[in-house]
């Protein structure tokens, strides 16, 4: 992954970061997808419940984009990641109690705080550690876990609902438990000092880039909550189709981030960035005309890829709007988790009152799609508008 060279830790402090998006966000977010239909169908939960449970988790992202920045400056951002990946354990373990509503939707709220704090202090942490020539490599690497850990969701929990609901949460808290433990004492133990501001950010097409990203955001709420229940329930192929297609979405997720690189590298991140938005909102819109198993899994992968895949390209494009100024971007990057965070969370409400009112799995999907579309057209309004040349 990431040699010893000059930084013997940097492989170590790269994986922490891997372990942290697997943790945070591949088993903490996703892994609910799969059990979706379950705990509708095993009694737990009715339909319009499990689904405001699924956005439980997005609304907790939101806070904990919020205050991952002043957490980790009151205690240092190693043990805010630490306690967090811990968070997402114990989380875990408390969803194995089916208690009521109110205790599940604490903790799946608890477990996106963790996620969303995860999402915007890991990255940030790690590659400042890392040889800047192998940082695009560690870049994507970290945010591979998120696609590890939709793969996982896929494989593993369709095996351990073999033994029961209960017995799938704590399989879960385990594996949480396991990877929290591997990454507990690669964290870096300082913090490199902000770099100084060389010239302002264009604040423009930045405004533009945080809409689009909230916009895109709401795009993927369809796949990221519905694909599992839509296959095993809206088409009536049972969960375990299901699960093949959240597999087909893992799989996407893992390749999505390096290939998103591989883009950057050869077209620059507002060119990547754009080309995205347009192939993913054809993949968003692909279930709402046809239900065709070839296209389905088209619809799954790509979508899958670009989960994970646009974060670093977002991550890269923030660079470009305010150069030289490492506080600055650590700012710009707050600010465009919270943008993410908040347009999930109002995709994932919005969508799930959609759902428990009556709305067709077709309609939510063709919402994803339009959210996207409307991201492309801001952002392209923004560069036409001649504020940032590409």
């Amino acid at each position: 992954m990431i040699g010893p060279g000059p930084h013997p830790r940097a492989w170590r402090v790269t994986l922490a970061g891997l372990c942290a998006t697997l943790v945070g966000i591949g088993l903490a977010r996703f892994a609910y997808t799969p059990l979706l239909p379950v705990l509708i169908t095993e009694g737990w939960f009715p339909a319009s419940q499990a689904a405001y449970l699924g956005a439980a988790n997005l609304a907790g992202y939101l806070g904990g984009a919020l205050c991952a920045r002043p957490l980790a400056r009151r205690g240092g951002a190693p043990r805010v990641l630490r306690g967090m990946m811990a968070l997402v354990t114990v989380a875990f373990f408390a969803c194995a109690l089916p208690l009521s509503f109110a205790w599940f939707f604490l903790w799946r709220f608890a477990a996106g705080v963790a996620g969303g704090a995860l999402m915007v202090l890991a990255a940030p942490t790690v590659l400042p550690h890392v040889p800047p020539a192998r940082r695009g490599l560690a870049g994507g690497a970290i945010f591979t876990g998120v696609g590890l850990g939709i793969m996982g969701s896929g494989t593993v929990v369709p095996l351990l609902l073999q033994a029961g609901l209960v017995e799938t949460w704590c399989g879960l808290g385990v594996l949480s438990l396991l990877l929290t433990a591997l990454a507990w004492g690669a964290w870096p133990a300082t913090e490199p000092p902000p770099g100084a501001p060389r010239r302002a950010p264009a604040a423009g097409p930045l405004l533009a880039l945080y809409v689009a990203y909230a916009l895109n955001a709401t795009g993927l709420v369809p796949h990221m909550v519905f694909l599992v229940d839509f296959v095993a329930r809206g088409l009536g192929q049972g969960i375990h189709a299901g699960a093949r297609y959240w597999v087909l979405f893992g799989l996407g997720a893992v390749v999505g981030p390096m290939l998103a690189g591989a883009l950057a590298d050869r077209i620059g991140f507002g060119p990547a960035l754009r080309l995205a938005l347009v192939i993913q909102a054809l993949a968003v819109a692909l279930p709402t005309v046809t239900a065709d198993p070839l296209w389905l899994a088209v619809s799954s992968l790509v979508v899958g890829a670009a989960v994970p895949g646009v974060v670093p390209l977002v991550l890269g494009r923030v660079h470009e709007l305010v150069p030289g100024d490492a506080e600055g971007q650590r700012a710009a990057w707050s600010v465009t988790t919270m943008a993410f965070a908040l347009g999930q969370a109002a995709g994932a409400y919005g969508l799930a009152f959609l759902f428990a009112s009556g709305g067709r799995y077709t309609t939510l999907f063709a919402v994803g799609a339009a959210a996207l579309t409307l991201g492309l057209v801001i952002d392209l309004a923004a560069r036409l508008a001649g504020r940032k040349p590409i």
